[in-house]
């Protein structure tokens, strides 16, 4: 029996689902054909057909000396310039680089000394290591959901994962921003778990940064960071060649004058990552956003409702990304019958983009249901 009708018999004779619609097909059928059940997004996205056609196409002229660094270089601005509309900002606030890491660094290395840095207990380590290796900046941990709270009148910034990648839980940006403005300090908000399919909008805080190789399904080595209009007062410690006025004219000597937009934080772009970002990119503009978001959520609740029926707890949530506790050591099995989710800390850990379907969601709960029976859940929990 194919993974699909056991998908249909399952609901048919044990009423498992509560939500029966009809599944949910991929948002992009010509682009993908994945050879596993992937619900691995928040670890990694897969790249769409276009990109790696793209990146194809670049590695060979690599190779038999065609090379075009001026059009590769255009396909860096066609990313910048796409990332902006999604996260809605003007493309002048947007600097690239290959890491989140690399991109805190630059705000870290640019807070004065005292600054006081909050951020959320079991946040992703790429925005908040940056800042521990200054020793003078404190830095304070405070539950997410006490977050706003923990803002005072000697925070200097607030730092904070619009989706935590460790179970999927969202922030109260809203909460988080308001309680910044009201005392005087910054907002820093990574978007690499929400940027592609939630409507967060980098132009509600000071600075965003997002990795690119996740829900944006781009090759790592792509991240953005968004700044005011100002610069937020950054210093453009990475500045290169690329981050002048005129790149091609800056590639000799100091830069005499670096750009006046947010290109002045770029970290000098590799071109394969960012080839494959234009097309990748260009994927996320023609499905648009609100699209992509019910697909996701549609799958993310009826996986919710099918583990509410075995009698297993999630994580609670509104993303894509549903975490099971006590699961985590049922990745490995899981993976051994071609279905792929991650393991964090000792939470099963499934996400569910726009190349997922309903089928994908009964198989994974099928897989599940032995885990019920047995009770591991319940225990871990």
């Amino acid at each position: 029996m194919s993974d699909c009708s056991e998908a249909v018999a399952l609901r048919a004779t044990r009423g498992l689902l509560v939500n029966t619609v009809d599944p949910l097909d991929t948002l992009a059928p010509g682009e993908y054909a994945p050879a596993t059940t992937y619900l691995e997004t928040a670890s990694h996205g897969l790249l769409p057909a276009r990109t790696v056609a793209a990146l194809t196409e670049a590695m060979v002229g690599m190779n038999d000396g065609r090379p075009d660094s001026v059009a590769w270089f255009g396909a860096v601005r066609e990313a910048r310039t796409a990332f902006a509309a999604l996260v809605g900002v003007a493309p002048e606030r947007v600097a690239v680089g290959a890491s989140v890491a690399a991109h805190t660094a630059v705000i870290a290395g640019s807070l004065p000394p005292g600054s006081e840095v909050v951020y959320a207990r079991d946040e992703f380590s790429s925005l908040v290591t940056p800042f521990a290796q200054r020793p003078e900046v404190r830095l304070r941990e405070a539950e997410l959901t006490e977050l706003a709270e923990a803002v005072g009148p000697g925070t200097t910034l607030v730092a904070v994962s619009a989706v935590q990648s460790l179970d999927g839980r969202s922030a109260d940006l809203p909460a988080i921003r308001a309680a910044a403005r009201r005392h005087g300090a910054r907002t820093l908000v990574d978007l690499t778990q929400a940027a592609g399919w939630s409507p967060a909008s980098a132009a509600d805080f000071d600075f965003t940064v997002c990795a690119g190789y996740k829900w944006l399904l781009c090759p790592r080595g792509t991240s953005f960071l968004t700044v005011p209009d100002d610069g937020g007062g950054l210093l453009p410690l990475h500045a290169g060649w690329s981050a002048g006025e005129e790149p091609w004219r800056s590639t000799y000597g100091p830069v005499a004058r670096l750009a006046t937009s947010a290109r002045r934080f770029d970290e000098s772009p590799s071109y394969l990552p960012y080839i494959g970002a234009a097309r990748s990119l260009s994927l996320a503009t023609e499905l648009g956003r609100a699209a992509i978001e019910a697909h996701d959520l549609a799958l993310a609740r009826r996986f919710r409702e099918g583990l509410g029926a075995l009698g297993l707890a999630p994580v609670p949530g509104d993303s894509p990304i549903v975490s099971v506790p006590g699961l985590g050591g049922a990745a490995a099995p899981l993976a051994e019958r071609g279905i792929r989710v991650s393991a964090r800390g000792d939470n099963l850990r499934a996400a569910f983009h726009l190349y997922n379907t309903a089928a994908d969601v009964d198989r994974v709960l099928q897989a599940l249901e032995p885990l019920a029976a047995s009770g591991v859940a319940s225990r871990g929990a």
